[in-house]
This record gives structure tokens, sequence and C-alpha cells, in this order.
């Protein structure tokens, strides 16, 4: 079945969705992007990722292209028109096409909005965390203001890329102290040696997960002790257990860190159940 994409307004082919040479995504990587995980052709946390959505287009100024209502109807129409039951749905939104020029276009000028979807079988991720991964760890070359979901993912993107080539699923960026800020396309967390659940707090430099929100939340319940304090890679690599949380992962365990094994090296009980717990709460609530 071929794929159909959200462009501006139509549903076209995904092979002959396009936008502008001029688009300003394209031009200046001025735009931003969400991501919702689809459980059974219905969106997980989706008042979660639709407020981090609007809070990105605020701290960059750029105008709300429509109502979360509307938004939400274009997001589930792409996920039918696919035919997607387990996967992802994909937001971009631009400042949109205008004159190349560093300031922002005239206003008025709308934003360009993309909207994509794919199938991704629950199958697969649940291989992997049944196995455990392999995290690496890479110096955070990044901006300032991580917390906005920009689509400026060029670091990200060569963090990754070294991943795979060593092997490994994830990159955790490494500050200029030492200390794990998160990962390339995830969060971070350890079990520390203490059996403290931790993971960085939300500043400007860490992107706000709401998948890391929804975990803490679950941890909170189970009644197990979440520090929101950054650990060294050493920590990490000293901890009981290691993890990484997103939208397309869930709660993965990490079973080694540039090669050194992590606890036995087996996915630990905290973050098997962690999974186990956010799996059920987001096919439940999914909308």
């Amino acid at each position: 079945m071929s794929r159909v994409a959200y462009v501006n307004g139509t549903y076209r082919q995904h092979a002959d969705a396009t936008v502008h040479v001029e688009d300003r995504g394209f031009q200046f990587a001025d735009g931003v992007y969400e991501v919702w995980s689809v459980f059974e052709g219905r969106l997980a946390d989706f008042d979660g990722h639709m407020t981090r959505l609007h809070r990105s287009l605020d701290e960059l100024r750029i105008p709300i292209p429509m109502t979360r209502e509307a938004l939400g109807r274009v997001l589930k129409e792409t996920v039918r028109r696919n035919r997607v039951r387990e996967g992802l749905v994909y937001i971009q939104v631009t400042r949109g096409t205008a004159r190349r020029d560093h300031p922002f276009p005239p206003e008025g000028t709308p934003p360009s909005v993309i909207v994509t979807a794919r199938s991704l079988p629950l199958s697969k991720g649940n291989a992997a965390a049944d196995k455990g991964v392999a995290v690496i760890t890479q110096p955070d070359i990044r901006w300032g203001r991580c917390d906005i979901k920009t689509v400026g993912l060029l670091p990200n993107v060569l963090a990754k890329q070294a991943a795979k080539e060593r092997g490994a699923a994830e990159a955790w960026m490494v500050d200029e102290m030492g200390l794990v800020t998160e990962g390339s396309s995830t969060n971070a967390w350890i079990v520390d040696e203490d059996g403290k659940l931790r993971t960085r707090d939300t500043q400007s430099n860490i992107l706000h997960g709401i998948t890391r929100a929804a975990v803490m939340r679950m941890a909170a319940d189970e009644g197990l002790a979440v520090e929101e304090r950054a650990f060294s890679v050493d920590e990490a690599k000293r901890a009981r257990e290691a993890f990484y949380t997103s939208a397309s992962g869930f709660v993965m365990p990490a079973v080694s860190i540039d090669g050194t094994r992590i606890g036995d090296g087996k996915p630990g009980p905290v973050a098997t159940r962690l999974r186990a717990l956010y799996l059920d709460q987001a096919r439940r609530d999914a909308i």
C-alpha cells in the first residue's frame, strides 16, 4: 500500500508530498516537530505531545497553524489513511515559505504543516527490550535550547550515526562536566548504586520528554524513589540498571555503555516493570 502524507491542507501520495524550496524549515531548520506513538490506530499521550508542540511553537514565535481539535483530526486521518495500527505519526511545523532572509518573514506568512505516519510493529521493540541494548557516549555539541523540539537535529544525527557504526542503539550526550544530558532522541535514566532512580532535571539543555514525565508518575505510584539529578558517565557505568525513554522506544533497557556491562548485563527489574506499566497505560489511554 502506498503511503499518504498531509501537506499544507491536502493529503497527497507520499512520493509526491513536497514543500517549497524556500520553506524555512529546509533553508534554516526554522521549525519544530512532534511524534506520537500509535496503538490500535489511536494516539498515545495525546495531550502531552500537543501541549509540548504548542510550547515549542510559542518559544520560537511560530503561529499556531490550527486549533488542537483540528490538528487532532489531521493526525488521526493521516493514521487512518496509512492504515497504521501500531507505529508513529509525525508532525513538522515550519515558519513557512518566504524569500530567503534570516529575519522572520512578513507577518501573516502561513506556517507549513506536514504530517506523516508509518507502521512500526511493537514486536520489534519488545524483542530489543527483552534482550537489552547497547549505548555509547558522545560529546553534547547541540545548541543551548534543547527544551524546544526543533527540527535542527544535525548533532543528534551525528551521534546516532556514531552509535550505529559501533553497534549500539543509542548515544548519550555528555556535557563539559562529564554529566549525561540525554540521548540523541531519548531521555536517559539509571538506577544508581544506592537503588535510586535518577534522570536529569528538565532545564533548557534537555527535552521535556512526554514519556519521561509519564514514567516519573508511574515510578512514584510504584513507590520508587526518583531523583531529578544529573549523573556522570562513571556513575552510569556503575549503576544497577540503565535505560532510556522515548515515544518510539517507550522504556528501553540499556545493558552496556561504551562496552561496559551494566549490572549483570541483562534488563533489570525496574526498567522491565516500568516498560510494562507504560505500555499498559499508553494502550488504555490512547485516543
